[in-house]
């Protein structure tokens, strides 16, 4: 598994069992661990710090993208993991804007296929989809090189 592919996939898992949770524990706590068992030769494991505090700062702004991109999905009845997949998702889109649009939803569909139900990655395709749409039509994406 790709190195990248690997911080995304703990940094989802994190941000799962974090929110699954309640938030009660640490996100780092469970980072820590979560590193340890899944992936603990990772050669960047501040990616995936990164990746999920990132989320975990900006949860009010990426849940109201997810309620303007899905508006017939209210965020809390969007099942777990294609909820994380998608905060994750949104937030290297958004916010973080240092991966290509199209690897971070690429990224983010496969991880909704492997941990996710038989529609997720439809479902998670869609609203990154649109969001990277409503991006472009804003001038914050341009047309990416081929």
């Amino acid at each position: 598994m790709a190195s990248r592919h690997l911080a995304r996939t703990v940094a989802m898992q994190s941000l799962f069992e974090w929110d699954f949770n309640g938030r009660k524990e640490e996100l780092k706590k469970i980072i820590a661990t979560n590193l340890g068992e899944f992936a603990s030769d990772i050669k960047e494991p501040e990616f995936v710090y990164g990746l999920a505090e990132g989320v975990a700062e900006n949860l009010p702004a990426i849940d109201l993208v997810i309620a303007k991109t899905a508006p017939d999905w209210p965020v809390d009845q969007i099942p777990d993991v294609d909820r994380s997949v998608l905060r994750l998702g949104i937030y290297e889109l958004q916010f973080q804007k240092q991966a290509p649009p199209k690897v971070v939803i690429n990224e983010a569909v496969e991880l909704a296929k492997t941990f996710g139900g038989e529609q997720s990655g439809k479902f998670v395709n869609g609203v990154l989809g649109t969001l990277y749409k409503q991006m472009q039509a804003a001038g914050e994406i341009t047309e990416e090189k081929k």
